[in-house]
């Protein structure tokens, strides 16, 4: 009964149509975010297994388009290369951020805390709906966010703030910690020689 089922109609290629949709969509989805902070080489480098990858799975669906099957592993590894993409770049946690973070009481202990960690900050006085703010401002590396998230619970849990990706900064304005560089300025120094 098995013997004269079909496997690489119905399995065999839809897997590898399957597979190769997930690799080709995960490495697009890094090659996004290498772009969006303009890392050219990589891009670069990316971009040509993306469609180097993208072109075997297409051919395959076109070599078969009588087999739906392999409609739905186009589709399902399109749909799982995203996730696995996000998911990658959120582990890799490369980049830059700002941090904006608005607090109602006075900031001096949660900017004491974040200096203490080694992170540069800028403060100003704000006007809020409901009257005076402070607003601090930092720039962090991504993977410090969950840290600096904490330490605002910590200190200001009823503090607002907001995450942005930063394309380019200049290390100049980040404090050296007893003669030594902070996480900012090691990872600016990273970013600036593989540019």
């Amino acid at each position: 009964m098995f013997a004269d089922f079909p496997f690489w109609e119905y399995i065999g290629i839809p897997l590898l149509i399957c597979l190769a949709r997930i690799c080709d969509v995960t490495i697009g989805t890094v090659r996004i975010m290498s772009v969006a902070r303009g890392i050219k080489v990589l891009s670069a480098i990316l971009g040509f297994f993306e469609v180097l990858i993208w072109l075997f799975a297409i051919v395959k669906i076109i070599s078969n388009l009588t087999n739906v099957v392999n409609y739905f592993a186009f589709a399902t590894g399109y749909a799982l290369g995203n996730y696995i993409g996000i998911t990658i770049e959120e582990k890799l946690s490369v980049g830059v951020l700002m941090l904006r973070i608005i607090t109602r009481d006075k900031a001096d202990t949660l900017v004491g805390a974040l200096q203490k960690a080694g992170f540069g900050i800028t403060t100003v006085d704000g006007q809020g709906i409901y009257g005076p703010v402070d607003v601090i401002f930092t720039v962090i590396n991504r993977k410090d966010l969950g840290g600096v998230v904490e330490i605002i619970k910590a200190h200001h849990p009823q503090a607002v703030y907001s995450v942005q990706d930063v394309k380019s900064v200049s290390a100049a304005p980040f404090p050296r910690l007893n003669g030594k560089d902070t996480k900012i300025q090691r990872l600016m120094s990273a970013l600036t020689k593989h540019k």
